[in-house]
């Protein structure tokens, strides 16, 4: 063993830059997951104490005991409490105060005219609670509101919307409502909650704005006195709270916030970037394995010798494996500092491009650097095995011969297998997404399609080399001719260095597909279900925004340009036992304005007891028209619905359609999230939007579209994801590309004698340097082009297995220019990575070369 770690060493040091690749591609992989590993616990912990910052004081929080949660929502809608409690929980032993948390939507308007916030985190108003331990606001400047209009806002919401004490500027509660800037606040010592803004009203102005009538409250808050601890005085509280109303402790109700982000965005966040983490070391592997793989190509004569003096099998393999330990321990470890660094960075960035993040430290858990380090360490060792096995079987007689060169291709039984595979995966795949829809199936199909790729690269690499080389003979002369054949050479080593691009490649098609076919659906879904000429909507997604004033549609159905108007409202209740969003709206209007396919019954004459629903619910519910449907609501008041209509077409028009007069005694603080608009014949599109625009104004200036621009807009956040997909999968990108560089470094290394006769017989340094680029170019167009038909039969998969997993009908879209886009790039970056070894064989010393052995 001592032998085996002395000729390891002895290796390493001669030959450092042969490993450089392997180290940076190790190092990349772990630093990236070291890093996302950090960043996930940095935020959960942040959370942690922003949630407990915003309870610190809060001893106990009563509310309304059940909530109705809608799919697809991890925080359920309470019923409002009454406010009147306050006096019977003040009387309560143990209480030292208590005071009621008036809590709704409410979106300030910078100075500018924009909205501040709306995209992601909450945009809050509540009253100002006047007790400072209850408050998570602590006043900075200015005083509390004391009248009509005015508030206080925290530091952070007036420095993105450039407010300052004295302004007035409108609130959106949906209906506008003019303030005064009177006071500015922090939070925990901060200039706000992350990027939440908060409005703080009198209590009355929070009463009259954001609650259906006065009186209630979302919750109410209140302090132990000295002595008393959290679960003491929840205890004390429940005795007293009358029927469907509940205490928790002021850590349960942080907790529960905690869960909610964790299971909302965090959890989906960090799977995001472990997903890249994964794909950027499994991109690494393919470079690791090619780079040992032709080491020990190289070294044939080398371990030979070794043999033939006496080391045994296992000593050579054992030497090979030390090495790739020491670079893989060393790579990981630098990857584990540089994690820190990522982690540091994305912590900087996020904030900066409006995602939700809390400040506060790094958290590095010891979990967060062992297992980082450990996957590097395996993944390395893995990814050299096999060719230290290889190195291990080397026959003494080989020192005999000319140095060996990899030139291991493709056989029958790899064609045989990959075809097989391929075979295997259309089968499962198309089980998966036509015969019998299953998101698993299709999965497996998709992984076994990735596979066969893998198997099958060194049969296809000549083929596809020969196809695409093709044009470099009559182009480029000579030079390219002896670019494609050196490719040529060694399919295997090909087909390897090309995978490791092929996988970053199909990953950046899959997802350029499936955004490219999100807006294409979005696109379908708009133009078959909305036959109004313009929307008006406040653009917003998470929890952001606060809709539109219910009285906007009403105003707009005045316009003398307007035929009809129809504002769409949300409520949730439960249908047997099963929460469910409702829409709230006019249905006669809706009837006009959206096209909701065949209708069985009549939109007609709903009332306070009727209700539409989609034909695929009723057949979930097994409910016909003229049969009753029983909705629970969150005031806890149970009511018999008649079924008076079931339409096919649901999308923008929601599954359950009521009246506003039937939501009416339900509802909480009222709002719409769409109004269509359909003009008078006659009036042009310009003209109408004109005057929906004038009127609109008066509602806080909500965005008028026409129905292309509301699909556009609708599928916005599409683009966003795509541009963070994109920059996370630049790295595996990168790996891919440092991949191809290490490969021919080390091919001109192995190829010294030929290229110094090349330039003996009148070979030029520019001439040497086209044909090592071409040859980087070449590869690269090979992973390129096997990535774009990997990533679109992924895509298709993706797309397929949505719609068969969804009601909604998804539309499957190949965007021909970003596609090309990606082409390109993955072309120019296998010119880029041929740069540095091309200058390394133009610079050989011609007779050093010829004399190379």
């Amino acid at each position: 063993m001592n032998a085996s770690v002395r000729l390891s060493a002895s290796s390493l040091r001669a030959h450092k830059r042969r490993f450089a690749g392997t180290f940076l591609a190790v190092f990349l992989g772990v630093a990236f997951l070291a890093g996302t590993l950090v960043m996930g616990d940095t935020l959960r912990a942040s959370f942690d104490t922003m949630f407990g910052n915003a309870t610190s004081g809060t001893d106990a929080v009563v509310r309304s005991a059940d909530a109705i949660t809608t799919p697809g929502e991890s925080e359920g809608v309470r019923e409002p409490v009454a406010t009147d409690l306050v006096g019977t929980i003040e009387k309560v032993p143990g209480v030292a105060a208590a005071a009621p948390n008036i809590q709704g939507a409410g979106q300030l308007i910078g100075r500018n005219g924009d909205p501040i916030g709306g995209q992601g985190p909450p945009t809050l108003a509540g009253n100002w609670i006047a007790d400072p331990e209850l408050n998570a606001y602590r006043l900075a400047e200015g005083h509390a509101p004391r009248g009509p209009g005015e508030v206080v806002i925290d530091r952070g919401t007036a420095e993105r919307g450039d407010l300052k004490i004295g302004d007035t500027t409108t609130l959106r509660t949906p209906d506008p409502v003019k303030v005064t800037v009177v006071g500015l606040a922090t939070f925990g010592g901060e200039d706000a909650m992350a990027q939440v803004t908060f409005t703080g009203m009198t209590r009355a102005d929070a009463e009259k704005y954001l609650t259906a009538a006065p009186g209630e409250a979302a919750t109410i808050q209140v302090r132990a006195g000295p002595g008393v601890s959290q679960q003491e005085l929840v205890d004390a509280l429940t005795p007293v709270l009358p029927k469907g109303v509940e205490a928790i402790t002021g850590q349960e109700s942080a907790e529960e916030n905690t869960d909610m982000i964790s299971s909302q965005f965090l959890s989906v966040f960090t799977t995001l970037l472990l997903v890249f983490s994964g794909v950027a070391l499994l991109v690494a592997t393919f470079s690791i394995h090619n780079t040992f793989a032709i080491v020990v190509a190289q070294r044939t004569r080398e371990n030979a010798l070794l043999r033939a003096l006496g080391a045994a099998r296992r000593q050579v393999t054992v030497s090979t494996l030390v090495e790739a330990s020491a670079v893989a321990v060393t790579a990981s470890a630098a990857g584990l500092a540089g994690g820190i660094g990522i982690a540091a960075g994305l912590q900087a960035l996020f904030p900066a491009i409006g995602f939700p993040f809390p400040e506060g430290d790094l958290v590095i858990s010891a979990l967060s650097m062992a297992l980082p380090l450990a996957v590097g360490v395996v993944v390395c060792l893995g990814s050299a095995l096999l060719p230290a096995v290889r190195a291990g079987r080397t026959a003494p007689l080989a020192a005999l011969r000319e140095t060996a060169v990899d030139t291991s291709g493709a056989s029958r039984t790899r064609a045989v297998t990959g075809l097989a595979l391929i075979a295997l995966a259309l089968g499962v795949t198309l089980t998966g997404v036509l015969a019998s829809p299953s998101v698993w199936l299709a999965a497996t199909g998709a992984l076994l399609a990735l596979i066969a790729f893998v198997v099958l690269g060194p049969v296809a690499s000549t083929t596809a080399v020969r196809v695409l080389g093709g044009p470099l003979d009559r182009l480029r002369g000579v030079t390219g001719g002896l670019a494609r054949r050196n490719a040529l050479r060694s399919p295997k080593r090909t087909a390897a260095t090309a995978s490791a691009l092929m996988i970053g490649v199909a990953v950046v098609s899959l997802f350029t597909v499936f955004g490219a076919s999100l807006k294409a659906t979005m696109d379908q879904t708009v133009a078959r279900s909305f036959a109004g000429d313009v929307a008006i909507s406040t653009p917003s997604f998470g929890a952001g925004g606060s809709g539109l004033s219910p009285r906007l549609a009403d105003a707009v159905q005045r316009l003398p340009e307007v035929d009809t108007a129809v504002g769409l409202g949300r409520g949730v209740a439960e249908v047997d036992g099963k929460g469910r969003a409702l829409t709230v709206t006019d249905p006669v209007a809706l009837g006009r304005t959206f096209d909701l396919g065949e209708i069985r019954g009549s939109m007609n004459g709903l009332g306070t007891d009727g209700i539409a629903i989609t034909e695929n619910e009723a057949d979930k519910q097994h409910l016909k028209t003229g049969e009753k449907a029983r909705l629970t609501f969150t005031d806890g008041r149970t009511q018999t619905f008649t079924v008076r209509a079931v339409y096919g077409q649901s999308e923008l028009a929601g599954d359950y359609v009521i009246t506003r007069d039937a939501w009416a005694p339900h509802r909480t603080q009222d709002a719409d999230t769409l109004v269509a608009v359909s003009f008078k014949d006659g009036v042009g599109t310009d003209d109408g939007k004109a005057a929906v625009e004038k009127a609109a104004a008066q509602y806080g200036n909500p965005e008028v579209q026409t129905r292309d621009e509301y699909a556009q807009s609708a599928a916005g956040g599409i683009d966003m994801m795509l541009t963070l997909v994109y920059a996370l999968l630049a790295l595996a990108v990168l790996i891919a590309l440092l991949g191809i560089a290490n490969t021919l470094t080390l091919a001109i290394h192995e190829r010294t004698r030929e290229l110094g006769l090349l330039r003996a017989v009148g070979q030029t340094r520019s001439q040497l340097r086209a044909m090592v680029r071409w040859e980087s170019i070449l590869v690269a167009a090979f992973g390129t082009v096997g990535g774009l038909a990997l990533g679109a039969f992924l895509g298709w998969v993706l797309v397929e297995a949505s719609d068969g997993a969804s009601d909604s009908a998804f539309a499957f879209a190949m965007p021909p220019l970003q596609l090309t886009v990606v082409a390109l790039v993955g072309l120019t970056a296998g010119a880029l990575a041929g740069l540095r070894p091309a200058r390394r064989a133009a610079r050989l010393d011609v007779l050093r070369a010829i004399a190379t052995e």
